[in-house]
């Protein structure tokens, strides 16, 4: 065995979503942050375009990212749709955490690579880096809410129009236990066999 499999089953096997809100005051530092994104990049990707973009938040860069999601929500939203607490949480999720990683993919400027492909492709680099936080001890949480989506978004991040923002990747330390494994189906209930 070229590598030990129990270990690499357990990081796998013990990748858990931890909310911003169960962070604790503990920092992440900035060479943690560089070897997630060191790992991302040996996700796989199709004529290797690496179409994986990633734009870091951290010290005051945070309470600035907190801000502008924040505002852009109350901007975008109307009187009936806006929340408090939704505005509240985007802005507190930014200021407990110590990093936050924007994730964009870029299209294939040849137009040889489906974009769906390059999504795929991401995905992976941020699976890559969730199996790296795990190693760490780092909590690790993939959110899509608020304006993730939005032109603006792209645009705030330097992101080209036709580009894509898969998410923000909130990083911290848990101020809880490690979340126990939950259950998963076995596999027979998602794979046909044909030999």
């Amino acid at each position: 065995m070229k590598y030990s499999l129990s270990e690499l089953s357990e990081i796998i096997e013990n990748r858990r979503t931890i909310f911003p809100e169960q962070f604790s005051e503990r920092k992440v530092q900035k060479e943690q942050v560089e070897r997630l994104i060191n790992a991302a990049k040996w996700a796989p990707n199709h004529r290797l375009t690496q179409p994986w973009r990633f734009t870091i938040f951290m010290e005051n860069g945070l309470k600035e990212f907190g801000d502008f999601h924040s505002n852009l929500y109350k901007e975008k939203k109307s009187e009936a749709e806006f929340s408090q607490m939704k505005f509240d949480k985007i802005l507190n999720r930014a200021m407990v955490s110590s990093a936050i990683i924007v994730v964009g993919v870029s299209k294939d400027s040849t137009g040889k690579v489906p974009f769906v492909e390059e999504l795929a492709a991401t995905a992976a680099a941020v699976q890559n880096m969730a199996l790296m936080a795990t190693a760490f001890g780092l909590a690790f949480y993939w959110g899509t809410g608020g304006m993730t989506y939005s032109d603006e978004m792209k645009s705030y991040i330097g992101l080209e129009k036709d580009g894509q923002v898969l998410g923000q990747l909130f990083l911290g330390y848990p101020a809880i236990d490690w979340p126990r494994k939950t259950p998963r189906k076995p596999i027979e209930y998602f794979t046909d066999w044909r030999v």
